[in-house]
């Protein structure tokens, strides 16, 4: 059961991840669709997903995460990561159930997650990365805005083989 709703969006909220969540992260991250395009290999335990919904609760925290939510049941996780109040940067990172996939909750998610990077905590940059097999990953990226920086050339390696990333950013100035 989501927290309380924190951010809204135009079609989706961004609530509160609370320890009631621990079973929808856990089978979420877990889905395989899911799992092809986040950047881990290893299947993740529930304890190990109960420990990272109380380590982002946590006030002293680096990385902010949310719940999206569409009519209050949630659909999928998005953050910053490694937000860094010195540089004024922050890496973007999301992902929905397949059933969301194609509803464009990713993209009001992200939207409203960046406005908030930017307007809230005063960050300068936002940056996210998405393999290169992800188009739609990348194309919500662009959607919100983001400009395509560059490729890490083989730079994961994942289902046997290496794989180039490609590099968004995302800078206040061109945000307003």
């Amino acid at each position: 059961m989501p927290g309380p709703t924190f951010l809204d969006g135009e079609t989706v909220s961004l609530a509160t991840i609370e320890e009631d969540d621990v079973a929808f992260v856990h089978e979420t991250v877990n889905d395989p669709a899911v799992r092809e395009g986040l950047s881990f290999a290893r299947p993740q335990s529930e304890r190990a997903e109960r420990e990272w919904i109380e380590s982002v609760g946590d006030p002293d925290s680096d990385d902010v995460h949310f719940l999206i939510c569409v009519d209050g049941d949630p659909v999928g996780v998005i953050g910053l990561n490694r937000v860094a109040p010195t540089t004024g940067a922050g890496e973007l990172g999301y992902y929905l159930t397949p059933d969301a996939w194609g509803n464009g909750y990713a993209t009001d998610a992200a939207r409203t997650i960046v406005d908030y990077a930017f307007a809230e905590l005063r960050l300068h940059r936002v940056h996210a990365l998405a393999f290169d097999d992800n188009e739609a990953s990348r194309r919500v990226l662009e959607k919100v805005g983001f400009e395509h920086e560059g490729v890490m050339r083989e730079h994961w390696f994942r289902n046997g083989e290496y794989e180039d990333v490609h590099v968004y950013g995302l800078l206040a100035p061109d945000w307003e």
